[in-house]
């Protein structure tokens, strides 16, 4: 008995490594294969390999069939597909009716084809995802609110689509997101409170219809905050100070009005700034003294506001700012020292302007002589479309439109000779 017994055995344990695929698991693929246009799936893509005359997931079958999945043996004996990746394929269909039943899938990735139609709610069966990229698809039709029940997930990518409608306020619930990307598509509304996903790191909802003030309620893990070409109103949030991990804040192309908080200046982390294309009119000054001010910030871009009054002088003494844009507001005065000695010649300790965008204001005077030596090349400086006295377009940082009329530069202000 015991030859037959050692056979059993051994068949047995030949059985259990061929991991056959999970039943459920075989249906959802053929389901997914099933919703893509036929006409999309060249010859030599993944899923024309899909016939299914081979089990899914047999490590006995090598890579026969395993384009675009990944299966891993979880539970003994069976094999759980865990990760689907068809990126820039150029598959289209809807997926609207598919099921998505992948009890164990963590990460789908079908970014840069042409899916079109409504965004799947059965998304929210996949409750181990942690990465869900669809950008760059065609997806129409509001975001489902049931994706708001996914808890392990950490990115989240719906880019470059055409979902319309709100971000759902169940957004709130994905206590594991890292990263939020809506930016390209046709979303409106207010922005939700994600104050409780404590691991947001990045967040971009560029491009879009979203209206309202800029959310204060923001989780103090934020790294990145992108949200021009919006329609946002007010200005910058207070509660912004304690954001104390946030490097970047790009604001521009809004309705943002008022004035530029003194605060973000002198922000312990921020290296961005960019409030570019909206209807400041001021800016509040921070505290500074002749040494300089505590500040990361590395760029800033105030262009193309409402802004009026003189070149402010803390710009010149933040030590590690080296592009500065204020070009097309309305500026008036003399260009600062600072700002002429971190250009040509920043001290110790200084990194000096790289760039400096001066262009379409109200400037007077003569142009600094230190400026005058600059050799093109040597730093980009532009301040066209002045009112300084001589500016010919020999010189670089003259170039692009001729200094504004004594006419037109009295009318703006009476002082100017």
């Amino acid at each position: 008995m015991a030859p037959l017994v050692s056979l059993f055995v051994l068949l047995l344990t030949a059985s259990l490594a061929e991991s056959k695929t999970y039943w459920a698991d075989v249906a959802s693929l053929k389901e997914f294969k099933n919703s893509v246009d036929a006409k999309s799936m060249t010859p030599g893509s993944c899923l024309s390999s899909w016939d299914f005359s081979v089990d899914p997931c047999d490590s006995l079958s090598g890579e026969t069939f395993t384009c675009g999945f990944r299966c891993d043996t979880i539970v003994s004996g069976s094999g759980r597909v865990t990760e689907l990746i068809l990126d820039a394929a150029g598959y289209s269909g809807s997926l609207s009716s598919v099921s998505f039943n992948f009890p164990y899938l963590q990460t789908l990735k079908l970014s840069d084809n042409h899916f079109s139609g409504p965004l799947p709610n059965s998304l929210s069966n996949l409750t181990r995802l942690t990465t869900l990229f669809l950008s760059g698809n065609s997806f129409s039709g509001s975001i489902p609110a049931s994706l708001g029940s996914m808890p392990l997930l950490e990115d989240l990518l719906l880019d470059n689509n055409n979902l319309n409608g709100s971000v759902p306020t169940s957004f709130n619930n994905l206590s594991s997101l890292k990263r939020l990307e809506l930016q390209l598509n046709n979303i409106s509304g207010h922005f939700p409170d994600l104050t409780s996903l404590k691991n947001l790191n990045y967040l971009d909802v560029s491009d879009n219809r979203i209206s309202g003030s800029i959310p204060s309620s923001l989780p103090g893990s934020i790294v990145q905050i992108s949200m021009r070409n919006n329609l946002m109103e007010g200005t910058i949030p207070e509660r912004f100070r304690n954001l104390t991990s946030l490097e970047v804040i790009d604001l521009s192309n809004n309705k943002l009005s008022g004035s530029v908080p003194s605060f973000i200046f002198t922000h312990q982390a921020l290296q961005q700034l960019t409030l570019s294309f909206n209807g400041f009119t001021s800016l509040d000054s921070p505290y500074y003294s002749p040494s300089g001010l505590p500040s990361e910030l590395i760029s800033v871009d105030l262009s193309n506001n409402k802004i009026r009054g003189p070149l402010p002088l803390f710009m010149g003494l933040l030590p590690k700012l080296s592009a500065l844009s204020l070009e097309n507001n309305s500026f008036f005065g003399m260009i600062p020292t600072q700002y002429v000695w971190k250009t040509v010649s920043p001290g110790s300790g200084f990194v000096g302007f790289q760039r400096l965008l001066l262009s379409g204001n109200f400037l007077f005077g003569v142009v600094p002589g230190p400026l005058m030596a600059l050799k093109a090349g040597s730093a980009n400086v532009q301040l066209a479309g002045n009112c300084f006295s001589w500016c010919p377009a020999t010189l670089f940082f003259c170039q692009g439109h001729e200094q504004r009329s004594v006419r037109e530069c009295r009318k703006f202000r009476r002082v100017i000779p």
